[in-house]
């Protein structure tokens, strides 16, 4: 009896893990929110609940937009698409972002994603976009 109690134990602590990040098929997997295929590993993004389920999205904005019609699930974290690399995502809340200008993104959200505030403004200088905080984003 000891066994089992020690292994149900053990599972229950390993399923209750965070979850990382997982590499977005592009043309295969699809967009949670308006359910077009993700094709552009510049503009994706995915949201973590903290049950470990992942949603993926082609868009900032089409994340944003799931995230404010489905409240109940408790996101756990945010991850965005490295503008400058390919397929890469990166935290959400640790990224620099600009929007606007010259920017389009697949559903038209117009914002991306850099890892350092000098790349954010070099792609605000080279899109003529603006800088926007990760608070005024999920706003």
């Amino acid at each position: 009896m000891k066994i089992v109690s020690y292994f149900l134990l053990l599972t229950l602590i390993f399923s209750c893990a965070k979850k990382e990040a997982e590499v977005i098929k592009l043309n295969t997997d699809g967009c949670e929110f308006c359910k077009m295929k993700i094709a552009d590993g510049k503009f994706g993004a995915e949201l973590i609940t903290t049950k470990g389920r992942i949603y993926k999205f082609d868009d900032i904005h089409c994340m944003v937009n799931y995230q404010k019609e489905n409240p109940n699930p408790k996101i756990q974290s945010f991850y965005i698409h490295d503008f400058n690399q390919n397929n890469i995502l990166i935290p959400a809340e640790t990224a620099f972002y600009v929007k606007g200008g010259n920017i389009n993104s697949p559903m038209h959200g117009n914002t991306i994603a850099v890892q350092t505030n000098e790349e954010a403004k070099q792609m605000a200088e080279k899109y003529n976009a603006s800088p926007i905080s990760w608070t005024e984003i999920i706003k």
